[in-house]
């Protein structure tokens, strides 16, 4: 092998690349929490809209489940910031901590805290968004207020990063890696 090859090799691609794909997922939702709290009446709206029904198909078989009161309907999105808040800040933490990985020391804690919060995005997008907005509210019938296209999107790339930082970890462990 060629000294460039070998310089090239020994490069930290695994915690260089985990961090990135870290780093960008964290500013992407610090992004989104920051909007919500600074841009509060527009997502309010949105989440108000989607619990009340009241844009769907009202099929008096599901309306049952509609979700009227304000306060409810205020209580769930900022529970939704909240959740997104700390999520960002986990990742926050484990982009940092894959940066401290990248100067020789530890990986672990950083591949942790990067489950941790792309988990915590799968639940709010996958659980939250797509199961229980898309599906228990009907969401998917309303033409003004669906947010599945953007939840699929965030839940998808979340569980890319989640596997590439898994199975980059996997590899790292084979008898001929050098990071």
């Amino acid at each position: 092998m060629s000294e460039r090859a070998g310089r090239i090799r020994s490069l930290p691609t695994y915690s260089a690349v985990s961090g990135v794909l870290t780093g960008t997922i964290a500013l992407y939702i610090a992004l989104v929490a920051f909007g919500n709290i600074t841009d509060f009446d527009t997502n309010q709206q949105f989440v108000r809209h989607v619990l009340a029904m009241d844009t769907t198909f009202k099929d008096d078989d599901l309306m049952w489940r509609a979700i009227t009161s304000t306060a409810l309907q205020d209580t769930a999105y900022v529970a939704i910031i909240v959740w997104e808040s700390i999520a960002a800040l986990v990742l926050l933490a484990g982009t940092a901590m894959w940066g401290t990985g990248l100067r020789g020391g530890s990986v672990r804690r950083a591949r942790q805290a990067s489950t941790v919060g792309l988990l915590m995005l799968m639940l709010l997008f996958g659980a939250g968004f797509i199961a229980i907005g898309g599906e228990w509210f009907a969401m998917w019938q309303s033409k003004t207020w669906n947010g599945l296209e953007a939840a699929t999107r965030v839940f998808l790339i979340s569980g890319i990063v989640l596997l590439l930082i898994h199975l980059l970890a996997a590899e790292r462990t084979e008898p001929d890696s050098t990071d």
